[in-house]
């Protein structure tokens, strides 16, 4: 494989490597941090993502879910991370079959859809309440067994009403830069 001497000669279980990531987390000074750092996880490696969530899951829940994942939404647009997830906007009237068909796993079993209008309280979101469906999704996989490649989070993105987010310059506006 090409592996030789690119890897450190120590090899650590998975319940070390959980160890690793929470003492990674303790460290932090906030929550918004932990989910990113958790979120990073969950694109680098998927298994020690679900092991540490679900070997800790008093301490995790709240970091990767409420309350933690409204602030994330809140700065979606300023979160740079693997995308994740389908977006269908209003230009999209007629393609949307093709755009589902984009996503890799043809064997989908749970889908969660979000307008990203009313996203915990927090009013419209647009398309920065992608969050809530990635968050939801990992429910399903970390409390129901549902396999993540079997998951697909979607936003339909038909604009948004919040002046913060419509601004010209703002570098938090993710797709759709439309009132509604």
């Amino acid at each position: 494989m090409g592996l030789h001497g690119l890897l450190p000669p120590a090899i650590l279980t998975q319940n070390e490597q959980v160890q690793s990531v929470l003492t990674n987390l303790y460290q932090l000074d906030d929550d918004l941090g932990r989910y990113n750092t958790m979120m990073s996880l969950q694109d680098r490696n998927e298994k020690l993502f679900y092991k540490t969530v679900t070997s800790h899951l008093e301490y995790t829940l709240p970091l990767i879910y409420t309350p933690t994942v409204g602030k994330a939404c809140l700065n979606y647009g300023m979160i740079l991370r693997r995308p994740r997830g389908v977006y269908i906007t209003h230009h999209d009237k007629g393609h949307v079959r093709s755009i589902l068909r984009n996503w890799p796993e043809k064997y989908v079993k749970a889908v969660v859809l979000t307008d990203g209008e009313r996203i915990l309280g927090l009013g419209d979101l647009g398309a920065h309440g992608m969050g809530i469906p990635i968050g939801k999704l990992v429910l399903y996989t970390a409390l129901g067994g549902v396999h993540p490649r079997f998951c697909l989070p979607m936003t339909i993105d038909v604009g948004t009403n919040n002046a913060e987010l419509l601004e010209v310059n703002s570098p938090r506006l993710l797709w759709c830069s439309i009132s509604h």
